[in-house]
């Protein structure tokens, strides 16, 4: 009798994709899964679809039994989604694809490749990237080298959010169960033997894209407060240049006043000064906020999701 195959669950994060999810399944399901020697895990997050999602969702459960499907209370995000997917899924390793088609579910076996290597992460790293505004394209840039510089992570250069991981990773990453953070972040601090390979992310196939520029940029403010001290020390380098640029003002002040009998003048400087000073007082306040509000959060120890609905699970 052979023995059974290892399974490589697909954990997709789906949000109002109804015009993308059957296709993308077809796509999945054909790949040549008997000759990469794997059993196929399709875990489906609904992360409360308002359209036609739930009920494709459910259409597919029932006819597939390889298919499992978690429906949230309410839209708690991608990343979120993604965690909830691979804490359910039971794979020796796991995929993460976007519902929307970008990212071709035909590479699949090119992680699974690197993976047989010995690599317990895998990143597809975009080469190229279709169907995408200059603005955006610069957004990615600076948020990837932002992160380079700064943070206690190396992403690849490019940007990567389609990968696969052992299941000593998805252990790992089950243990940290942080709320807000970048799950792909976390997964990159975490170490482990990775490798990638390079692929075309396309455009999207059907609908819009609901990662908005709010949705990018709560991304961005969580990577750095998870990952990186930067701002905070930042905050404290402030502070010392705008004490000694003050000390350097009030001497040369104080020397023409004495030696040379030069009145002290300048109401509207003095405002500037006064408005500049306030200004960037408001700012370290706010990176603050942003470091106490996440330390809140972590510990009223509220769930980082609910789920409403199983299928299969």
């Amino acid at each position: 009798m052979p023995a059974e195959r290892p399974i490589l669950s697909v954990v997709v994060a789906a949000y109002n994709e109804e015009g993308n999810l059957a296709l993308l399944y077809d796509r999945v399901r054909a790949l040549d899964w008997a000759g990469m020697g794997l059993s196929p895990e399709f875990v489906f997050v609904d992360d409360h679809s308002t359209d036609a999602t739930p009920r494709i969702l459910a259409d597919l459960a029932g006819r597939d039994p390889a298919v499992k499907v978690l429906r949230f209370s309410r839209n708690f995000g991608s990343h979120k989604a993604f965690a909830a997917g691979l804490e359910n899924c039971t794979g020796s390793a796991a995929v993460i694809l976007a519902a929307d088609l970008q990212d071709p579910p035909e590479t699949i076996p090119r992680l699974v490749e690197k993976w047989r290597a010995g690599a317990r992460v895998v990143w597809a790293v975009r080469a190229e990237r279709e169907g995408v505004s200059l603005p955006a394209q610069a957004f990615s840039r600076l948020y990837y080298w932002l992160m380079r510089r700064f943070a206690e992570v190396q992403p690849p250069r490019t940007g990567a959010d389609f990968l696969l991981m052992d299941r000593i990773v998805l252990t790992a990453l089950d243990s940290a169960r942080e709320k807000h953070t970048s799950i792909l972040t976390l997964i990159q601090w975490m170490g482990f033997e990775q490798d990638q390979i390079a692929y075309t992310k396309t455009g999207r196939h059907s609908g819009r894209s609901k990662w908005t520029f709010r949705r990018k940029l709560k991304l961005a403010v969580d990577s750095f407060v998870s990952f990186s001290y930067a701002p905070v020390r930042m905050m404290s380098l402030c502070g010392i240049l705008f004490a000694f640029t003050g000390f350097i003002y009030a001497a040369v002040v104080m020397v023409r006043a004495l030696a040379y009998q030069v009145p002290v003048q300048g109401w509207a400087s003095l405002m500037c000064v006064l408005l500049i000073v306030s200004g960037v007082q408001l700012v370290m306040l706010g990176v603050l906020g942003e470091y106490l509000w996440r330390a809140f959060d972590e510990v009223r120890s509220r769930p980082r999701y609910i789920v409403e609905k199983r299928h299969n699970l």
